[in-house]
């Protein structure tokens, strides 16, 4: 599948404002299953662009810089991207979850896809022992890892419901939990914050999802959002797999990486700081277009 992705931010300030300076990590990273064709960003008014900035984890950082006055400030990202991943099977012989989490200690790399970084607290999901518990009572240390991980997303679908503006980029994982609302970020952070607790390598995927209309309605240029998920260190052999406990579905062709972290600090498509009174309002559309369409497949949550 090959999509055509437009990810738009328009940032309009109370007052105009003197200075901004954005962290952009809007430009997809290839990931096993995805290959990036093209980028191309604007930024209106002209803004000066670094040079790809070091980053610890799979992201393309970069820094933005408007020295001028402005009233606005809009920044779209338009990506190309092939998907070609195929829907990970629960396999006889995947490692149990306790030869993960064995495996994950005695592993020396330390690259951006070391499983050691991804292992503790970071600093938006901390290990909070009610939850560990309450995943534990799923992922059983002799079951697979793959089919352990995989019930652990569909209990989350199951007994969590999806609503959105009931929290918000900050909310705690132990305050999602114990309400069991929220919305992708949530479902994703609670997962990731249980496992970690379980002594499994975890990580929080920023993407987007495809998404398609019910049937006989048009699809909404700019109804779809960035996108939260899992992606689960499962041995040496089997890699990072992905989990998405927002729609109870493994990671496969429909979802696209666009940067992977420990958090979302570490992967918000857009952070920063500007100069200036008073606030600001932002506007967020994501538009995922199927360029070759497939035959179509339910419509799913998205944030």
């Amino acid at each position: 599948m090959i999509y055509a992705i437009r990810h738009r931010t328009h940032f309009r300030y109370d007052s105009p404002v003197r200075f901004a300076r954005c962290n952009l990590r809007l430009k997809p990273v290839d990931w096993d299953g995805q290959r990036r064709e093209r980028f191309h960003l604007e930024i209106t008014p002209h803004a000066e662009v670094s040079t790809p900035l070091p980053s610890g984890y799979p992201a393309n950082t970069v820094r933005v810089v408007v020295d001028v006055t402005a009233s606005e400030l809009v920044i779209e990202g338009r990506s190309r991207i092939v998907v070609d991943r195929p829907m990970p099977q629960v396999l006889p012989d995947d490692p149990s979850v306790s030869e993960i989490a064995k495996l994950a200690r005695q592993v020396r790399d330390l690259s951006m896809t070391a499983p050691a970084n991804y292992m503790f607290p970071s600093p938006m999901i901390p290990i909070e022992p009610e939850i560990a518990a309450w995943c534990a009572e799923t992922v059983r240390q002799g079951d697979g890892i793959v089919a352990a991980c995989l019930a652990l997303t569909k209990r989350i679908h199951k007994e969590f419901r999806y609503k959105s503006g009931v929290t918000d980029t900050d909310t705690a994982p132990i305050d999602a939990f114990g309400r069991r609302i929220g919305v992708c970020q949530d479902f994703a952070q609670i997962m990731i914050s249980g496992l970690r607790g379980l002594g499994l390598p975890a990580a929080y995927v920023s993407g987007y999802l495809r998404t398609l209309p019910p049937p006989g309605k048009p699809r909404l240029v700019g109804a779809d959002a960035t996108h939260a998920w899992v992606l689960v260190w499962c041995g040496p052999a089997r890699g990072w797999i992905g989990f998405d406990p927002t729609n109870g579905v493994l990671m496969a062709g429909d979802h696209i990486v666009a940067a992977v972290g420990r958090d979302y600090a570490d992967v918000s498509p857009i952070d920063g700081i500007f100069l200036g009174r008073n606030g600001q309002t932002i506007d967020v559309s994501v538009d995922v277009e199927p360029l070759d369409e497939a035959a179509p497949r339910p419509t799913r949550k998205r944030r």
